[in-house]
């Protein structure tokens, strides 16, 4: 018999086992819809069908953009496999501070402090290495309340826009 030390076993990781992506089948994907190119959460800006040729399957040529980088992929795939689509996430939080990131070694930016709707606070998310960044950071400095968009797709998430938050009636 096995004594109850043999049986206490730790887990790493809170996941509730929820899938990143779901299969769906390469026909029915739409133009501005979403796929995964080369392991990365994509747009897809264009695709064509080439008719079935002599040796079988038709052919779905995908042209579509990173979510996060923009950067452009391609992709070429029999129209009746299965490719994986990405679960998309879309949150709005209001921004409290961004943290400035003060080792001068280390280029990049800091984090931003973010309220969700409940009122717990999100730390995790980095202030954005461009355009959309900078304007975020001017935006707080001249005093503006700002909600921040935040999407989340196969764990990875990034603020990929913000708008001044509604003004309450006084």
């Amino acid at each position: 018999m096995a004594d109850a030390s043999e049986h206490d076993v730790t887990f790493e990781s809170a996941d509730a086992g929820s899938a990143k992506t779901y299969p769906l089948q390469c026909s029915a994907l739409r133009k501005n819809g979403h796929v995964v190119i080369k392991g990365r959460p994509c747009k897809i800006i264009d695709m064509s069908t080439s008719k079935t040729g002599k040796h079988g399957h038709a052919k779905v040529n995908l042209v579509a953009t990173d979510i996060f980088t923009g950067r452009k992929y391609e992709d070429l795939s029999p129209s009746t496999h299965n490719m994986d689509v990405p679960i998309i996430t879309r949150m709005e939080y209001t921004l409290i501070d961004i943290e400035k990131n003060m080792d001068d070694e280390v280029k990049g930016r800091g984090f931003l402090s973010l309220m969700t709707e409940d009122g717990s606070m999100k730390e995790d998310v980095k202030v954005p290495d461009n355009e959309v960044g900078d304007k975020i950071i001017a935006d707080f400095e001249l005093g503006l309340e700002l909600m921040v968009t935040v999407v989340s797709a196969m764990g990875e998430e990034h603020a990929l826009s913000h708008k001044e938050a509604p003004k309450g009636n006084n």
